[in-house]
């Protein structure tokens, strides 16, 4: 096949494969989102790590900074998929807050009130990634499938250890 041929074809399945990955496009916006979504979850489990007190302070303290750390590598594989497709993924601080839907960390009286909001803000990331994944399928797109599947993961582990910190009998103060 000439040269011609081959760079007419490589055009025209670039075209092809990036159609719909435009910044409407929902599958950019949920990831996009959920760049930002990561950038707040990081903030808030510095946010907890920092606040830590009581008599559980040593192990939620470590806790804390695991989970941000973890959280963290999950922004560049999004920012970086949303790269890849063609898109930008939020720039700014401020652009990160205002798309995601978790929100910065509030004030605290105590130990229990910091878990039970890390375990909504986990709870509400799921769901996104989880009908983010399905809405990715939908649209033919199993890059992101895959990345979102990824992820989901790492946040059902760190939903299941708030939930098992906020069980009954957990020595947190009410």
């Amino acid at each position: 096949m000439p040269s011609t041929t081959r760079t007419r074809d490589a055009g025209a399945l670039a075209r092809e494969l990036s159609r719909e990955n435009d910044p409407d496009n929902p599958v950019v916006q949920e990831l996009r989102r959920q760049v930002a979504n990561a950038f707040v979850l990081y903030v808030n489990y510095k946010h907890y790590h920092w606040q830590t007190f009581g008599p559980l302070f040593r192990d939620l303290h470590k806790l804390f900074d695991k989970l941000a750390e973890e959280v963290l590598d999950t922004v560049d594989e999004l920012a970086e998929r949303v790269r890849m497709i063609g898109q930008d993924p939020p720039g700014h601080l401020l652009d990160a807050a205002n798309l995601a839907s978790v929100a910065p960390a509030a004030a605290h009286q105590n130990m229990r009130e910091m878990v039970e909001e890390a375990d909504l803000q986990l709870l509400i990331v799921i769901s996104e990634l989880r009908k983010g994944a399905k809405l990715a399928d939908e649209h033919g797109d199993p890059g992101t499938v895959d990345l979102f599947s990824r992820t989901v993961q790492i946040h059902e582990k760190h939903e299941w250890w708030m939930r098992d910190i906020l069980r009954e009998g957990d020595g947190l103060c009410g």
